[in-house]
């Protein structure tokens, strides 16, 4: 096992307007408080909560809390660029966007489910500086995204919390960025409703979720997934590490196949495919990207694989979740592995 597991740096204390959003007086270290009847504990200058979470939620929980202490298999240049790519081709330049003349100076970001807060600082970038920024996520990764945001020099607030009931007045932010967490929670409609009542009218939530697959790739995702239940997360990492190798030897393989007609028993359709490919999006997930080494491919292997909340959607379900939470799309891109939404809360 050759992770990079950094430590997190001292982070600073919550920035005042995070306490004034919360109502909140500034707490000492280590003291308890309560945001509505939900219990915190102050720590290291975030505010925790202390509620008991469902086993499925707790799971997801420590296995991106371990997945993103990980740095060194996910800031390399290459990781990076490959994230600010993808995330450009679903959302747009979002730090260039006009839609943020209309929130006025400094308007509040909320990133529901930030982890080490990668796609937000990628995604969001010159951006950053001019917004109040607060990251949430259930798991001690806020602990890793604060001291990133430090070693930026950019200040932020940070809430370890759940997102499906985040502690947060309603109608009270402007933006809600949530790439690819809304599914690992117990439940991606309810999550997605909790996240958009904090929108003012006219906010905007930017998101992304899994799609659901052809019948082999969700049998396959299931079944590894059930099996690596219980194991620790370290223990999970090297489980999956053979099925990165896997997908590392077809991809250097580089030969394409002609598949000369739909196969729309197994949702397969016609055309020239890259074998790994083929395997990747129709049998089973074995990542390859030929800029990255082997740590770095079992890192996005271990994400979709090891988290016991992992739910597929679909775009039809995906719209309807938006419409009755009063969303107005104004961009969606779906593609096999998932679907990206923009949209703006009515009113």
């Amino acid at each position: 096992m050759t992770c990079d597991e950094n430590s997190a740096q001292p982070v600073p204390r919550t920035p005042g307007w995070l306490l004034d959003l919360l109502s909140l007086d500034p707490p000492d270290e280590g003291s308890e408080v309560r945001l509505g009847d939900r219990p915190f504990r102050y720590q290291a200058g975030i505010l925790r909560e202390l509620a008991v979470m469902s086993d499925a939620q707790t799971q997801t929980a420590d296995t991106f809390g371990f997945k993103w202490r990980q740095r060194g298999t996910f800031e390399s240049a290459a990781a990076l660029d490959g994230v600010r790519a993808w995330l450009l081709s679903r959302y747009g330049d979002v730090s260039t966007a006009d839609w943020w003349a209309e929130y006025g100076e400094r308007p509040i970001v909320v990133d529901a489910g930030c982890g080490a807060a990668m796609s937000a600082i990628e995604l969001f970038g010159p951006q950053l500086p001019n917004v109040r920024y607060l990251g949430i996520d259930v798991s001690h990764a806020v602990d890793v995204a604060a001291a990133r945001f430090a070693e930026r020099g950019m200040e932020a607030g940070f809430l370890q919390a759940d997102i499906s009931n985040p502690p947060l007045p309603e109608a009270s932010v402007d933006v809600v960025f949530s790439e690819g967490v809304l599914h690992h929670t117990d439940s991606t409609e309810k999550a997605l409703q909790a996240v958009a009542r904090l929108l003012k009218p006219g906010g905007r939530l930017l998101f992304y979720v899994y799609r659901k697959k052809g019948p082999l790739r969700e049998f396959s995702d299931d079944y590894i997934r059930d099996r690596l239940q219980g194991m620790t997360a370290q223990q999970a990492w090297e489980a999956v590490l053979p099925l990165t190798k896997l997908g590392q030897a077809l991809g250097e393989l580089d030969v394409k196949v002609e598949i000369p007609d739909d196969i729309d028993i197994l949702g397969i359709p016609a055309g020239t495919i890259d074998v790994q490919r083929l395997f990747y999006w129709h049998v089973c997930k074995a990542f390859y990207r030929a800029d990255l080494d082997l740590q770095e491919m079992n890192h996005i292997n271990f994400d979709w694989f090891v988290p016991k909340n992992a739910q597929r959607q679909t775009e039809h379900e995906v719209r309807g979740w938006c419409r009755e939470a009063g969303l107005v799309i104004e961009r969606e891109v779906v593609e096999e592995a998932g679907i990206t939404v923009v949209a703006r809360a009515g009113g």
